[in-house]
Formats: structure tokens, C-alpha cells, sequence
């Protein structure tokens, strides 16, 4: 007897909208609940304003505050964090708990490097990177409006042909 699972076709459509949009906002919890499965996660206290932008029902005003809180050293620890940083009733925020991830850092490794996201950066911005010369920048924007958004770090490597040990260096200046 064979005991085939259904295949469940709004996971299967969430993923492909999350590898065709890097940026796409989820629709409901039932999404953010899908997404997690996914393994996907926000980091809290290094989202940039897109991720919190992914949440549905978060304002931009709301995203951009949490950021900035961040860079002024502001610590998120629980979701009660985030739901008084936004002046909002933590029930609100319940649906997002399982993507979001309450990691720490010290400040050693904040001010470790900049990270830049390659999908968004200019030639310049890319040269900023120690490790990036400039055929490597033009070739990650040649790439980029050729074959479209880098997914993630590993997409990023298979595309360009990067060495296991190039990307082990690079990784820390990249965000996706």
C-alpha cells in the first residue's frame, strides 16, 4: 500500500513566488505560517525595511522605525519588543512570530562589515567590497539584469562560478 502525502499545492505556489520576488509581501498569517516552513525568517534586529515590508499589515512608517531603532542600538528580544517599539497590542503581531528570528550579536560583529545587497547595488557599491574587483562587479550586474535577482548566496555562487572558499569570504558582506 502506498502512502503518498497530497502535495500541497499553496506551498508549492508560495515558494515559486518567493524565488520569482525576493521582496514579495506575504498575504496573510496563513503565508507567514508557510513561509516559516519554508525555512525562511526574518532577523529582527538586522531587517532592513523590505523584510519588515513582507509582513502584511506592517506600514512603512512601521518598518522604517524598527530599523531604525536598530542602528541606534536598540535590541529587539521578544515579539513584546517589537509590539511596544510600534505602540501595537503584541496579539497583533502573534501571526509573525514563527518567522521571526530574535537573534543576538555583540557589538564586535555588527561593525564587522557592511552588507550590501548585490541586487540592488551599483558598480560602486559593489567596489566597496573588499573582496570584489571590477570585472566580478560587472559581472554580478551583467548577471543580475540578464538572469534576474540573485536569490539567496547560494544562487549567487552557482551563477557567477565562484569557489567554495571565495564565497566562505564573501558571505559576511552579502545580505539577500
Amino acid at each position: 500500500m502506498n502512502k503518498w502525502l497530497p502535495v500541497n499545492f499553496k506551498l508549492q505556489k508560495l515558494r515559486s513566488k518567493l524565488q520569482n520576488d525576493p521582496y514579495y509581501r506575504f498575504q496573510s498569517g496563513e503565508e507567514v505560517q508557510m513561509a516559516a516552513q519554508l525555512g525562511m525568517f526574518i532577523d529582527v534586529n538586522q531587517a532592513t525595511v523590505d523584510d519588515w515590508l513582507r509582513l502584511p499589515g506592517l506600514s512603512i512608517h512601521q518598518g522604517r522605525a524598527l530599523v531604525e531603532l536598530s542602528k541606534s542600538g536598540v535590541k529587539f528580544y521578544c515579539l513584546e519588543d517589537i509590539a511596544a517599539a510600534l505602540s501595537v497590542p503584541v496579539q497583533r503581531l502573534e501571526p509573525f512570530k514563527p518567522l521571526l528570528n530574535f537573534s543576538y550579536y555583540d557589538q564586535e560583529s555588527l561593525t564587522h562589515a557592511t552588507q550590501i545587497n548585490p541586487n540592488l547595488a551599483t558598480l560602486e557599491t559593489l567596489l566597496k567590497i573588499p573582496l570584489i574587483d571590477v570585472s566580478l562587479a560587472q559581472a554580478v550586474i551583467e548577471n543580475r539584469l540578464t538572469n534576474g535577482c540573485y536569490r539567496n548566496l547560494v544562487d549567487f555562487q552557482q551563477r557567477l562560478g565562484l569557489s567554495g572558499e571565495f564565497i566562505a569570504q564573501l558571505m559576511y558582506y552579502l545580505r539577500f
